[in-house]
């Protein structure tokens, strides 16, 4: 296929071939992967300015997406894209073959680092989703921080630079330049632009950017970032949202009630506790989902072995994910779930329908989705969120089960909703009505730090339930009345 850029594609090439460091934080389906192979072609082939190319990239983009972009496209046929995947045998093998570039999934850098060390042998580094370098503590950060020095040209790309705030961008923009920008440390850089938002008398739980402070740092950093936003670059399709409220049994509202208010559920074997906000929170969006996770207690002899058991409470959000297919009328779906037992019971359930149904696993099922012979893709947003063009297999979108991440859920949805769908995508979203899942779609759709919203969220359930208590507004059991 003949590659004809527009014109911020052209520009975009043209920084990267200019400038030894640079940051692209371009919108969802803006091609971000063949503007940086055109740029890499470019400079090992034309200018002969790079030897080798490392790309850093989420598991399932590097098992994809770049070898598939390179074999898609006329001007990219001199490159050859050597994935370094797999067992360690296997990566190593990789290594030593012939290629220009080479990609690997982010979790085995620190492999990579060691197995080089001083003998870094990547002139230029690509880093597919940076934001997957924001912490400063995380190893892949420290390892590549030590081979930083052998890099002579690094691009980071991303369309979500900063999901859970501006706190994100140091360590991002750190390895692009040192520290000159943001500073040397996370702490100069806190002190320079942020003030404590919640904290005790020792642990600062989170920042807020000073007044100004966001317009400073853009000015800093614009030198070697580049923002684009799709909506002002590309002509794509209408997307529609359509929140499904389902209802909850009886019997389910009141498992559900007592778990919220009292934090326990009795359980035909036993006694599930949580604890802590954040694993209420789990808990509750698992029992919105319909079942639960439970640690059962087995004895024999005299020993004693913990298992964790799944136990089902109700069927009313898979009866609502049934009616919905089958008002598609044999349209393709692509739907994410959040929990695995959510995933065993949508297989269960579509096992009765004839329908093509398949879990997203591997290049394969790309591959198949995309040539229209599956009706139904199972995926957790977590093995979609980077990359993947998903958008010629369908445009249907279903949330069986949401979670708190804001960053997974903007990077799912737009797994569909990208440049080359010729329909419009309709977003269903199946809610437990009068539940935490209300909660969590308030939150993502304001497009809140989630984390906060999460325990904000469960804190203001909590104290209205013991308000209640202590006015006198509980029944007979204590229990507080809504």
């Amino acid at each position: 296929m003949k590659f004809i850029p527009h014109d911020y594609q052209r520009y975009c090439i043209t920084r990267i071939i200019q400038d030894e460091c640079l940051a692209l934080f371009l919108d969802m389906g803006l091609g971000k992967t063949v503007i940086t192979l055109t740029a890499v072609c470019d400079l090992i082939f034309n200018r002969f300015q790079v030897g080798r190319c490392l790309v850093i990239a989420p598991k399932k983009v590097a098992e994809d997406t770049w070898t598939r972009e390179q074999g898609k496209w006329d001007h990219l046929k001199l490159l050859k894209v050597q994935p370094v995947l797999g067992p360690k045998p296997r990566r190593v093998k990789a290594l030593n073959s012939p290629g220009n570039i080479f990609v690997v999934n982010r979790e085995n850098v620190p492999w990579l680092v060691d197995y080089y060390r001083n003998a870094w042998p990547f002139d230029m580094v690509v880093i597919d989703e940076s934001s997957s370098f924001k912490s400063h503590q995380a190893k892949r950060f420290k390892s590549l921080k030590n081979v930083r020095r052998h890099i002579r040209r690094l691009v980071e790309l991303t369309g979500t630079p900063s999901p859970n705030g501006l706190t994100d961008l140091w360590a991002q923009v750190y390895l692009l330049d040192g520290g000159q920008r943001l500073g040397r440390t996370l702490t100069e850089y806190r002190n320079n632009y942020f003030f404590p938002a919640a904290r005790n008398a020792t642990t600062v739980f989170s920042y807020e950017p000073r007044p100004g402070a966001e317009e400073e740092i853009q000015g800093l950093i614009r030198d070697i970032c580049i923002s684009l936003s799709a909506k002002d670059y590309l002509d794509l399709p209408e997307r529609v949202e359509d929140i499904r409220y389902i209802q909850l049994d009886a019997k389910a509202r009141k498992a559900y009630g007592e778990m919220e208010r009292e934090r326990i559920l009795e359980l035909p074997d036993g006694v599930l506790d949580a604890g802590s906000a954040a694993v209420l929170s789990g808990k509750l969006l698992q029992l919105a989902n319909g079942a639960v996770y439970h640690t059962a207690e087995s004895v024999s002899g005299d020993e004693a072995t913990l298992s964790r058991e799944v136990v089902e409470i109700h069927g009313n959000k898979l009866e609502g994910f049934m009616e919905l297919v089958e008002e598609l009328g044999g349209n393709h779906a692509l739907v994410f779930y959040n929990f695995q037992h959510d995933l065993e019971r949508l297989r269960r359930a579509l096992g009765k329908t004839g329908l093509a149904v398949r879990e997203l696993k591997g290049p394969a099922d790309i591959t198949d989705w995309n040539g229209g012979r599956i009706d139904i893709l199972l995926a957790h947003p977590a093995s979609v969120a980077y990359g993947l063009n998903l958008q010629q297999g369908g445009n249907h979108v279903i949330w069986f089960g949401l979670n708190w991440s804001l960053e997974l859920f903007q990077q799912a949805n737009a797994r569909l909703h990208r440049q080359g769908q010729e329909h419009t995508v309709f977003i269903h979203y199946l809610l437990a009505a009068g539940t935490v899942d209300e909660d969590v779609m308030d939150a993502l759709r304001r497009k809140d730090n989630c984390q906060a919203a999460l325990l904000e969220a469960l804190k203001a359930r909590v104290g209205k339930y013991f308000q209640g208590k202590n006015q006198g507004g509980g029944n007979k059991d204590g229990k507080y009345q809504d």
